[in-house]
């Protein structure tokens, strides 16, 4: 199951954000839902903090499948910079989640895994149109990565946890997470809370869909949220797409607002809804 999410849109990925729309309208307050409060454990060695968040030590039992080198330098209390040294976010259901290598190498096989789940074929010149989207992916991805601090944006991929002759060497997933601050957001978060982490761009390979890659992929991004002290994420679905609705519903997100009627009654634009959930890595 994929389900494109884009944000920050921009000039290089236009073509990719065009059937998206980006930043829900302001909607009623009235039937929304009200995030309650809770601090979040914040790992020493983060930069990034928020009102949202108080410092407290981070424990390895809650990273679950974080590097034993990171294991014992949170136990141990080590101040030093957490410069990435955890190589795995998360190690569920047989796929393992961790942060994109940045070589072209490695580039190009997420936006391809991004453009492959999100392309929508047409009748004719369908190959040539596929390039054209494949390049914005990728321009798009390669702006991301140059313009966004590391602790304000991350590209994470799944891969096999063990050898598979069918994906050896393959990213089987790709997700995107974004510090913002967009006040239609905030607006259902607590007034104290200046953050969220925005979920988007989530893609599985059309060969490993229905394998829980996007569940591994989505509670990679509570133990991010962990990491860099932030206590709410955020995405938008299609109001339509059941199936991507009930995997983060079951992911822990629930819906707060729905896109207003007159923004979605012009041919080919759909509805979609916003939803907000608390980072919990016991989901």
């Amino acid at each position: 199951m994929a389900h494109l999410l884009a944000t920050n849109p921009n000039a290089s990925h236009k073509l990719m954000c065009s059937n998206l729309g980006y930043g829900a309208r302001r909607g009623s307050r009235s039937g929304c839902y009200r995030v309650g409060r809770k601090s979040v454990l914040q790992c020493s060695s983060t930069s990034t903090s928020t009102s949202t968040s108080k410092s407290k030590s981070i424990s390895s039992s809650q990273l679950p499948c974080a590097d034993q080198d990171v294991r014992l330098q949170i136990e141990n209390g080590s101040s030093g910079k957490l410069k990435q040294q955890f190589e795995y976010l998360v190690c569920e259901y047989g796929w393992r989640v961790r942060r994109l290598f940045e070589n072209a190498d490695e580039i190009r096989k997420a936006s391809q895994v991004q453009a492959e789940a999100f392309h929508v074929p047409v009748s004719l010149f369908n190959d040539l149109f596929f390039q054209f989207f494949q390049a914005e992916v990728l321009s798009g991805l390669l702006y991301k990565l140059k313009n966004s601090p590391p602790n304000r944006y991350a590209c994470l991929v799944a891969e096999p946890a063990k050898d598979d002759p069918d994906s050896t060497k393959q990213l089987v997933g790709v997700i995107d997470v974004t510090v913002l601050r967009d006040q239609n957001v905030l607006q259902y978060l607590p007034p104290e809370a200046e953050e969220y982490l925005y979920i988007s761009g989530i893609a599985v390979s059309k060969t490993f869909r229905r394998r829980r890659i996007a569940t591994a992929l989505l509670k990679a991004c509570d133990v991010l949220s962990i990491l860099w002290g932030f206590e709410f994420l955020a995405l938008r679905a299609y109001e339509e797409d059941l199936g991507a609705r009930k995997l983060y519903a079951n992911a822990g997100y629930q819906v707060v607002s729905r896109d207003p009627p007159w923004t979605s009654n012009w041919i080919g634009k759909k509805c979609r809804v916003l939803m907000i959930k608390r980072a919990n890595l016991s989901k």
